[in-house]
């Protein structure tokens, strides 16, 4: 028997990262933010001195990069080279040029297949043991892991998700442009606004963070 796959999309802001971890812990399970790969991706390029314009240094370099993910949800980490720098890829240096990794499409077709990997060493082993994995990010539901036993696509109202990471002591203009941004230039590879077949929308404009976590739990629920 393998472990359970939930499978969380959507724009910044909606709290899919805080409900994936909730929900991760509370199921034992482990947690994989996968915009992270693009993250220290991006911070990997930018150390290293690479034109984050050109599409074919940039995926050279993710294919070679030496990257640890910790998928413990109570303590997530990345370490790049040894370096923890779970932090660092949270910069607004980071945020604001990620797109450019992200919308690479041969790094992104790398940084997919590691993806999936992690997924599935999560079903049969790795840090979950078998359990399983909450895997959250912009494709999951739709070309990562399509199959998932449980797929979501959060949302939420524009200024909420804004208002929602400037208030964790960010710059206004500097989190609309890397919130908002972000999203315009990720929309022209993936897409994350609107549900594909068999994904559940789960609105969070007017959610606190405990119901929006449990109703996740009870699409889980069901499947179990």
């Amino acid at each position: 028997m393998t472990g359970i796959v939930i499978a969380i999309d959507g724009p910044a802001g909606t709290g899919k990262s805080t409900v994936a971890r909730e929900v991760a812990r509370r199921m034992r399970l482990a947690y994989f933010d996968t915009g992270a790969t693009y993250r220290v991706g991006t911070l990997w390029c930018l150390r290293e001195g690479v034109d984050l314009g050109n599409q074919g240094d940039v995926a050279a370099m993710v294919a070679t990069m030496n990257v640890e993910l910790i998928l413990n949800p109570s303590n997530p980490a990345i370490v790049l080279e040894g370096e923890d720098v779970s932090r660092l890829i949270r910069s607004d240096t980071v945020a604001l040029q990620v797109s450019k990794v992200a919308t690479n499409l041969e790094a992104r077709r790398i940084l997919g297949q590691w993806q999936r990997d992690v997924i599935e060493s999560e079903r049969v082993g790795g840090y979950s043991e078998g359990r399983g994995v909450v895997a959250e990010g912009r494709d999951i539901t739709t070309i990562i892991a399509p199959d998932a036993d449980v797929r979501v696509l959060m949302t939420a109202d524009e200024e909420v998700r804004v208002a929602r990471r400037a208030g964790e002591g960010a710059d206004v203009a500097t989190v609309r442009e890397a919130v908002l941004g972000r999203d315009r230039q990720d929309a022209t590879v993936v897409e994350f606004h609107t549900a594909a077949d068999g994904v559940v929308t789960v609105d969070t404009t007017d959610l606190t963070i405990d119901e929006a976590v449990r109703a996740v739990l009870t699409l889980a629920e069901r499947v179990s």
